[in-house]
């Protein structure tokens, strides 16, 4: 038997040109992603801390940087990438109980985990303007 015969008949890996993205597995892809961003989004709370720490000048630079409005763009993906994650998580420790692991139930914890966390990060938002 040829080495070409035996890997002929064997089938192909499936990959996402053949799977229908379906909510938790875009979910899935979408935790990852945010966790990913909070990494770098964490140098910016660092970098706020130590401007904060440093000088009055520092913190000054900071603070017109993330005051800018491609700097309050930024904060908000951070702060919808954080709350998703978080939601995520608990979805995620949710399952690890060995609940929610239907079919249904799993799409609809995906598309609450979406919703939640855009409600959630608006409510931030306008907590914070109507606080300030």
């Amino acid at each position: 038997m040829s080495k070409t015969n035996l890997h002929a008949n064997r089938p192909l890996s499936p990959h996402l040109q053949i799977y229908k993205p379906i909510p938790t597995m875009v979910m899935s892809i979408v935790h990852r992603i945010t966790g990913c961003a909070l990494y770098f989004g964490t140098l910016l709370v660092a970098w706020w801390l130590i401007a904060t720490a440093t000088s009055e000048q520092q913190f000054d630079i900071v603070s017109m940087v993330y005051g800018s409005w491609i700097g309050l763009l930024v904060l908000l993906g951070y702060t919808w990438a954080l709350i998703h994650h978080m939601i995520g998580g608990i979805r995620h420790l949710i399952w690890d109980t060995g609940r929610g692991l239907e079919k249904d139930t799993t799409t609809k914890m995906a598309w609450a985990s979406l919703i939640a966390s855009v409600l959630l990060t608006a409510l931030v938002w306008v907590a914070v303007f109507t606080l300030r």
